[in-house]
């Protein structure tokens, strides 16, 4: 019979959502919560794999295909050089962070076809997207570009300028999710949730629509002085140095309160107008 989780791991996980302390009872009662959980959810995982393919013998997701973990464990193990073994929760953030980065290709790529008007992605579509990103990844801090298969890989850089910005928003397209992900880790130096992006990305569009607004009626105000305020805190916007400070200051939180990620939390904890 399978052992359920332990209290403690339970205890472990559940602190990365609170800043209170978790008492011994609540953590077994947690539990039992889990495996309750789990007795509910396991049933519909069968009914619906079984409706996607009767002939199916294997559990498994059939909302989306994922990442192969065993091989994914297996590249992560082929790659390290400080550590000696590859643990399951590494393997997630792997698949996790792959994911994000295969779904923006593929969109950028995808974008590119459509302009040419076809419905099939090819090699000069994946190169057009690869050049939409144009931020070459340092391979193993030599300084040269990482090549694979003639695509340049899409990374970012460690200059904290207007430029490294304009490499890790893909050129200076529209914010998403998937590009803040590479800016959360320059800035904010460690992984960010998606929850988190997306709820950044909601605040800096109200930012923006607010600070427009300022503008819109400083402009026939006598004083100029406030106008010109609106006009700078605008300019900062659109050169994303509110993102930085904001992605910044959630990374420090996040460390203060011992998390490896920023979730959702720290985003909006934060004062998004000062």
């Amino acid at each position: 019979m399978a052992k359920p989780y332990s209290s403690g791991h339970i205890g472990q996980v559940a602190a990365n959502f609170t800043d209170m302390r978790i008492s011994g009872q609540v953590k077994h009662d947690l539990v039992d919560l889990m495996v309750a959980e789990l007795d509910r959810l396991v049933p519909q995982y069968e009914a619906d794999t079984i409706a996607a393919d009767a002939g199916r013998k294997t559990l498994g997701d059939v909302g989306r295909t994922r990442l192969n973990y065993n091989r994914t464990r297996e590249l992560l193990i082929e790659r390290i050089s400080e550590l000696e073994s590859v643990g399951s929760s590494a393997v997630q953030m792997a698949i996790d962070d792959l994911e994000t980065y295969l779904a923006g290709t593929i969109r950028r790529a995808e974008s590119a076809a459509e302009k040419n008007r076809v419905g099939t992605i090819k090699p000069r579509h994946l190169a057009a997207a690869m050049a939409e990103i144009s931020a070459p990844i340092k391979a193993s801090g030599e300084g040269d570009d990482s090549e694979l298969g003639g695509y340049s890989q899409a990374g970012v850089d460690s200059d904290e300028s207007e430029a490294g910005i304009a490499e890790a928003l893909g050129g200076g397209q529209v914010l998403t999710p998937q590009t803040l992900r590479q800016m959360a880790k320059q800035f904010a130096g460690m992984p960010v949730t998606n929850e988190a992006l997306e709820e950044l990305l909601l605040l800096y569009y109200d930012v923006v629509e607010e600070t427009e607004y300022a503008l819109r009626t400083g402009i026939t105000a006598e004083n100029p002085e406030p106008f010109v305020d609106h006009l700078s805190k605008l300019q900062d916007l659109m050169r994303l140095g509110w993102m930085r400070r904001m992605l910044k200051r959630s990374g420090e939180i996040a460390l203060e309160r011992g998390y490896k990620r920023v979730d959702i939390e720290q985003v909006v904890n934060l004062d998004p107008f000062a």
